[in-house]
C-alpha cells in the first residue's frame, strides 16, 4: 500500500511512460494488461500488482488505463494486439463492445481473460478472473439484515438501493446477490423504499460515479424524507459511491453526534482507504474485501499455464454465460469487513497498514 501510494503521487508520469510502450523482443512473450482507470486506487493497485508478477516472470508487459473512456481503452487495446502481445487481460470500461476486436485477437492467436468485468456476447473470451460476485451481494445484503436486527425484531425500517454501471455486467451480480437477502424483508413489509426506486435499472450509477450517487442520495432524502422519516440502510456496491451517499447524508443531518439523525447503516466493496477510515471513524457500516493482490496472481497463472500449453486452473463452469459462452472461470472468495475485523482482515494480511489510518486518540 506504500508502494501504491508513491504510485498514485507519480502517475502522471508513470502513465505517460507506459502508454508509450516499447518495441516487443523477439522471443520474448508479451502482456497486455487493460485497466479501466485510474480514478479507484484499486484499479491502480490490481494494475501494478499484476505488471509486477509478470515481469518476475520475465514477461514483456504494457499496462494501460482507459481513464473510463471507452473509446480510449479499446484504442489501447487494438494497440496491443497490433504490437503482438500474446495475451491480453482486460476489465473493461463497457463489457458489450468487444466483438470485432476480440475476433481479431482471436485471429492473431492472443489469450484472451476477462478480468473482473465479464466481457459480452463473444465466443472469444477464453477465461474469467475474478470474485463470486453474486456472493459480494449477499454479504453486502446480510449486512444490513444483521445490522437492523432484523431477525431479532418486528420494528419496520428505511432502505435506499444503488447499484454500479450499468454497462459493467458485475453491477447486476452486486444487485441480485444482494437482493436475495433483502427481498424477503422487502415483501414483507420490514424493509420500506420510501423513493420507490426499488428495481436495477432505476438505481444503476453510470461509471460507478460517486458523484453521480450524491447527488441522487440528496434528491431521495429531499423527495422522499422531508416528512419526518429516517433513512436506516443504504446498499451501495462500491466504496467511492458510499462516501458521496455519505456525504449526502451528513449534509442533511445524519452523524454520530446527540443531536443528529443518527447514521444510516451504509455497505460498500473493494476495502479502499477513505471507506477504512469511514469504518473506524463509524460513518460507514461496512464493505467487501477483495484481495484484487490474489486476483492478480490467478490471471497470472492463468496466463502462464495457457501460455505454456497446460491446464488453467478454473473453478467454475457453470455461472458466468456472456450470451454466446459459459466462460471457464476462477472465482475468488469475498470477505466482509466492519467495525469487528477490519484490522484482522486488512492490517494482518499486509493489505493496508495501521499507519494509513488516523485511529484517534
Amino acid at each position: 500500500m506504500r508502494k501504491l501510494a508513491l504510485l498514485i503521487t507519480a502517475f502522471v508520469v508513470v502513465f505517460a511512460l507506459s502508454a508509450c510502450g516499447g518495441t516487443t523482443d523477439d522471443g520474448v512473450t508479451s502482456i497486455g494488461i487493460s485497466m479501466p482507470t485510474t480514478s479507484s486506487t484499486r484499479w491502480i493497485s490490481d494494475g501494478y500488482t499484476m505488471k509486477d508478477l509478470f515481469e518476475e516472470e520475465g514477461y514483456n508487459v504494457y499496462l494501460e488505463y482507459g481513464q473510463d473512456d471507452i473509446t480510449t481503452q479499446v484504442a489501447q487495446v487494438e494497440n496491443m494486439i497490433t504490437k503482438g502481445v500474446d495475451v491480453l487481460v482486460i476489465a473493461a470500461i463497457d463489457n458489450s463492445v468487444w466483438g470485432t476486436v476480440l475476433e481479431n485477437a482471436h485471429e492473431a492467436g492472443i489469450i484472451v481473460i476477462a478480468y473482473d468485468r465479464l466481457i459480452l456476447n463473444t465466443e472469444y473470451v477464453d477465461y474469467y478472473a475474478t470474485f463470486d460476485n453474486f456472493g459480494v451481494g449477499t454479504l453486502m445484503g446480510q449486512g444490513i439484515v444483521d445490522a437492523l436486527e432484523l431477525d431479532n425484531n418486528t420494528d419496520t425500517f428505511n432502505l435506499e438501493l444503488f447499484a454500479g454501471s450499468p454497462d459493467d455486467s458485475n453491477s447486476a451480480y452486486f444487485f441480485n446477490g444482494a437482493m436475495s437477502i433483502l427481498d424477503s424483508y422487502v415483501n414483507a413489509g420490514r424493509l420500506v423504499i420510501q423513493s420507490g426506486q426499488d428495481n436495477f435499472t432505476q438505481v444503476t450509477t453510470l461509471r460507478w460515479d460517486g458523484t453521480v450517487a450524491q447527488s441522487r442520495m440528496e434528491d431521495i432524502i429531499t423527495a422522499a424524507y422531508s416528512d419526518g422519516e429516517v433513512v436506516d440502510a443504504v446498499l451501495a456496491p462500491y466504496d467511492g459511491l458510499s462516501i458521496g451517499i455519505i456525504s449526502a447524508l451528513r449534509s442533511n443531518g445524519y452523524g454520530l453526534g446527540a443531536e443528529d439523525t443518527p447514521m444510516a447503516y451504509v455497505t460498500g466493496q473493494d476495502a479502499e482507504q477513505a471507506s477504512v477510515q469511514a469504518i473506524i471513524d463509524g460513518y460507514q457500516g461496512s464493505t467487501v474485501f477483495k484481495d484484487t493482490r490474489e486476483l492478480a496472481a490467478v490471471a497470472v497463472n492463468m496466463a502462464t499455464a495457457a501460455l505454456a500449453g497446460e491446464e488453467v486452473e478454473i473453478n467454475d463452469t457453470e455461472t458466468y454465460d456472456n450470451g454466446v459462452k459459459v466462460v471457464p472461470s476462477y472465482l475468488l472468495i469475498p470477505i466482509f469487513v466492519d467495525a469487528s475485523n477490519w484490522e484482522e482482515a486488512l492490517i494482518d494480511s499486509g493489505y493496508w497498514s495501521l499507519d494509513d489510518f488516523d485511529l484517534g486518540e
